[in-house]
């Protein structure tokens, strides 16, 4: 299955978000004995055309490697995106991080709509925006936050055997992992948050079903 980057595919993922009944915060409240209070955060699921990646009219995502010395999180497999200031919306601040992190402008008109939010172990509440980017020249990875930006096009989120599911004795939840590439490995599998995202969008912004991410684990070293 191809996805072309073009105002059939953007009328449909609109209309998708839409008509999605989405959840706001974590499914329960945290217990303030036990857990500290959620740090709002954002990040972009931004769709853009693969022109310049050499699939010319196909439409893709953005993906980035943490910087390692980044004192949270460093390494990892990310979309753009990072804490809420005070006083920023949600928008506000998704696109200001996706400026700041690899370049790109984008107007809220061209933010399609949000999924769930998805609550993580470390201690963030993060509502994620689906963004149409189209403008690519800017494209240029800030060296203190990216260590590389990665294309990928979203037919890879379609892909037999993706997600897969796996059972880890920390937790009830099964962990969800989305493997990408021609040649997935352990290098280039993703793990929640982002994995629950991928996937949230694959099923209601692609494929228009309404489907829910909360009950899905992280692997144990993102708990931190």
């Amino acid at each position: 299955m191809r996805f072309r980057f073009d105002r059939n595919l953007r009328s449909a993922i609109a209309a998708h978000l839409s008509g999605f009944d989405r959840l706001t915060g974590p499914p329960e409240p945290p217990s303030t004995e036990t857990s500290p209070a959620l740090r709002a955060a954002a990040v972009v699921f931004p769709v853009v055309p693969l022109d310049r990646f050499g699939q010319a009219g196909e439409a893709g995502f953005l993906l980035t490697r943490r910087t390692p010395r980044l004192s949270a999180h460093g390494g990892q497999w990310a979309l753009p995106g990072g804490r809420i200031d005070a006083g920023e919306s949600p928008e506000e601040a998704a696109l200001r991080e996706l400026a700041e992190e690899l370049g790109l402008v984008c107007p809220q008109t061209d933010i399609l709509g949000p999924l769930d939010d998805y609550c993580t172990r470390s201690g963030y509440c993060i509502t994620p925006l689906v963004a149409w980017v189209e403008d690519l020249a800017r494209l240029a990875p800030n060296p203190a936050e990216v260590a590389s930006v990665h294309a990928f096009p979203l037919a890879e989120l379609m892909r037999e055997g993706t997600p897969e599911f796996v059972r880890i004795p920390e937790s009830e939840r099964p962990v969800i992992r989305m493997p990408l590439g021609p040649d997935p490995d352990e290098a280039r599998t993703i793990h929640a948050p982002t994995a629950a995202i991928l996937y949230q969008f694959r099923e209601v912004a692609l494929a228009g079903r309404p489907t829910r991410v909360h009950g899905l684990e992280q692997p144990v070293f993102a708990w931190r």
